[in-house]
């Protein structure tokens, strides 16, 4: 996540605020400007330089409250809602007031997540405009029926009970997962969800060279995993355990820790913690563009784990990554880039 600041002031800023705590001025985050900006009258008829846009013309969303939006959309928008909060398509009921908590957290995680796509240049159509292969989002409560995180044919599908930490917790070690977050969990479905838009006929060779066949029988490996749990060795050739259940899981895990990646290189670049020219918005092509950027991860990554341990935490990415599964993520990044 690049480094924000308050255009009036220039107090800093994170992408969730909706309002600066130095200067008062009220803020909405421009997609197309990438930027938090002040929602008001500009000073001068360039507003996208001075980082005000006016307020005749745009407004936050309409999911301000209800999701703490802070997302600008056009003053004339049909719809009202941002490009993120669009693409769910099922939420908790207006009554169920616990639900609607953790669907906010929910949605907050989901615009980390759609920010980060649109830095890589992924495209992101939505189910209204494509409803055979556009992607959309379902964010329902096991509290009230019987919900499965996962994806099927571009809708996602998120158990708002991950938003609670001791459930989350608590399915973290029953399932023997060494990370489990809301975002992580939006990451590795959307992974499944850009196979279908990444992988083609010219690619589906060298996409079995590295994972297998992504039709083998899937219930079949769901089966023998959850009975006999991941191979011996796994270790060598997978990200984590789940990535060995079947060729599919394991392009979402690594789909998913690519992303992990590059936003945290991201995040320390901006913040003077790793140099920069990796981040989402510089352009790392190629096989060697992969190489740079594990060159800058695998030193950062020792370090935080081991700044996690010092405050008693622990590791904040707590996987190894041996080479076949470079490879693996080296083949992610060439065909996102």
């Amino acid at each position: 996540m690049r480094d924000f600041v308050c255009p009036n002031c220039g107090q800093k800023l994170t992408f969730e605020n909706s309002l600066c705590l130095s200067c008062g001025s009220p803020l909405g985050f421009s997609v197309d400007q990438r930027s938090l900006v002040v929602i008001g009258t500009p000073p001068s008829s360039d507003a996208e330089s001075s980082g005000v846009v006016d307020s005749e013309h745009f407004r936050l969303c309409d999911n301000m409250h209800l999701a703490r939006c802070n997302w600008l959309v056009a003053m004339d928008d049909p719809e009202g809602l941002c490009l993120s909060c669009r693409l769910t398509r099922t939420r908790p009921a207006d009554w169920d007031t616990e639900a609607l908590v953790a669907f906010a957290d929910a949605e907050q995680a989901k615009r980390r997540l759609i920010f980060e796509l649109r830095e890589l240049g992924l495209p992101i159509v939505s189910r209204e405009d494509d409803p055979e292969n556009g992607v959309a989002f379902d964010l329902l409560s096991s509290g009230r029926e019987q919900v499965m995180t996962g994806h099927f044919q571009g809708v996602v599908t998120l158990d708002l009970a991950e938003g609670d930490d001791v459930h989350r917790e608590q399915l973290r070690v029953e399932m023997a997962e060494p990370y489990r977050t809301l975002l992580g969990h939006f990451r590795h479905e959307i992974g499944h969800y850009y196979f279908g838009v990444l992988i083609g006929p010219d690619q589906r060779s060298e996409f079995e060279s590295f994972f297998g066949d992504p039709d083998a029988d899937y219930q079949a490996a769901l089966d023998r995993h959850y009975q006999n749990g991941a191979p011996a060795g796994w270790a060598r050739s997978f990200v984590s355990s789940y990535a060995s259940m079947h060729p599919a899981e394991d392009w979402a895990e690594t789909f998913a820790h690519y992303l992990h990646i590059r936003d945290t290189l991201d995040t320390a670049a901006a913040n003077g913690f790793a140099p920069s020219g990796v981040g989402l918005d510089h352009p790392v092509l190629g096989k060697s563009g992969f190489d740079r950027i594990i060159e800058q991860w695998l030193p950062l990554s020792w370090a935080l784990n081991q700044m996690n341990r010092s405050m008693g935490h622990p590791d904040l990415y707590p996987f190894v990554l041996p080479e076949k599964v470079l490879d693996k993520m080296r083949f992610v990044h060439t065909i996102i880039s």
